[in-house]
Order: structure tokens, then sequence, then C-alpha cells
């Protein structure tokens, strides 16, 4: 049985990452700050799939909690076979008006902490000739959003270069490129969602089945699903500086309010 490691696995796309891959048989590595939410996850993946399900309580902004799953990662007595980087959050506010404090947490959590946790696993996965590491960023990483939509753009960036150098190694590597997603990511940010028509929202499990058919095929970014990759087409052939106004625009009418 192979292990999969998920930070952020107790809610929304971690969740179901989390119930996908023990459905399939997968041992976990659960991921994230609430111990009490681990220890119930755990306990009900365990119960429900028979599967081994180890908690690791880590807070990704802090560098003791980004240390302690790259130790984890490392453990090559106990190999992780694939890695999800899911944890991470949204600040309500246009630029200015966030602090520099959360802007700063941010980067930590999005940036430092999927660069070090992908560099932990897939040297411990290059040695052994198999693995996989999936990145989570956003829709939002291919519009100019703020420091969210930037710190997305550096995710996907960072995991196609990754890919490349990495080609021939066994190991694969996709960025995750959702929408809007039926999670507690918006509470949590303090966002307003009423105003977001229907057909945008994606359903996670749905979303992860998707994502994990294409990091089996290979490909490096997932869009996974119709309604998104025909978005995505059109914010290709928008000139730059319209599409940061028409960016601007949406955001003020779909994002926080």
């Amino acid at each position: 049985m192979t292990t999969a490691l998920i930070t952020g696995s107790t809610a929304g796309i971690g969740a179901a990452f989390a119930r996908r891959l023990a459905a399939q048989g997968h041992n976990l590595v659960l991921v994230a700050r609430d111990t009490k939410r681990l220890a119930e996850q755990a306990t009900e993946l365990h119960d429900r799939h028979g599967i081994e399900a180890e908690v690791l309580a880590a807070d990704l902004s802090t560098e003791e909690g980004i240390a302690s799953v790259e130790t984890r990662l490392g453990d090559r007595t106990h190999p992780v076979d694939l890695l999800v980087n899911n944890a991470g959050f949204g600040n309500k506010g246009r630029y200015l008006e966030v602090s520099m404090a959360d802007e700063l947490t941010m980067i930590k959590v999005h940036i430092e902490a999927v660069l070090r946790l992908t560099s932990a696993a897939t040297e411990s996965m290059r040695s052994r000739g198999r693995g996989g590491v999936v990145n989570v960023a956003s829709v939002a990483a291919f519009v100019p959003r703020g420091t969210y939509g930037a710190s997305k753009a550096w995710v996907v960036q960072f995991t196609q270069g990754a890919a490349k150098d990495l080609a021939g190694s066994g190991v694969r590597l996709m960025a995750l490129c959702p929408g809007f997603v039926r999670t507690e990511f918006h509470e949590r940010a303090g966002m307003g969602t009423d105003n977001i028509p229907g057909w945008l929202w994606l359903d996670a499990d749905k979303l992860v089945a998707a994502a994990l058919a294409d990091l089996a095929r290979g490909k490096t970014v997932s869009i996974p699903d119709p309604r998104y990759k025909a978005l995505m087409g059109v914010v290709k052939l928008t000139p730059r500086g319209l599409l940061g106004g028409v960016s601007s625009r949406t955001g003020r009418k779909y994002g926080p309010q």
C-alpha cells in the first residue's frame, strides 16, 4: 500500500483528496492545524476504509510547522508516495487594505511551504524512482488579482519548471487549478459568496477525481472542468491591459464582500 500526505486535509479539497485516496486503499498522513479535527478525520477514514491514517498537527505559516512536515517527508523508512500541497487561505480586501503581516503569511504558506515540502518529497521520491506531487493552485493564477493570484501563479510556474527538471526520474508533478469550490475557504476569509453564479461552483469530490486522472496522464497543469477550461482559453486571448481591468471588476463583483 502506498502513502499519501495531504496538507490542509480536514476541509474542502484536502478532505476530498483524503476521502478519494482512502477509498482507493492508500494509507494517509493527514496534516492540518486542528488536532481534534485531524483525529476525528483519521478515525473515520480508518474505520470506513481500513487504511492507516497518521495525523500530523502543523501550522504551515510557522517555521516549526513547515520543518515538522519536511521531516516526515524525508523519512525513508516510512516513505510518502504522493504529496498533496493543499493548505492555503484567502485574505479579504484589496492591495493595501490587507496588513503586511497577513500578506507575508500568505507568501509563507503558498510559496515557501510549497517549495520546501515539494523539495523534501521529491528528493526522496527521485531516489526510489517513483512518486507524485499535486500542488493546489487556482485559476486565479492566470489573472492579475493581488497577492493571492500572484502566489498561485508562482505555484504553477514552479511546478511546471520542477516537472521539466525531473522528467524521466519517475516523479510526476502537477499544479491543480480549480475555480470556485464549495469549501470553508470563503467563510474563513470572511468573503461573501451569495453573488457568485451557481454555474461557477465546482464539486470538490468530482474535482479531485479529475485531478488524479490528470496526474496519471502525466499532465503538469490541471484545470479539471470544461467550464473553467473555456474561461481560461478566453483569458489567454485577452490583452493583459484589458485583462487587468476585467479582473479587477470581476473581483469586486464575485470576490470578498
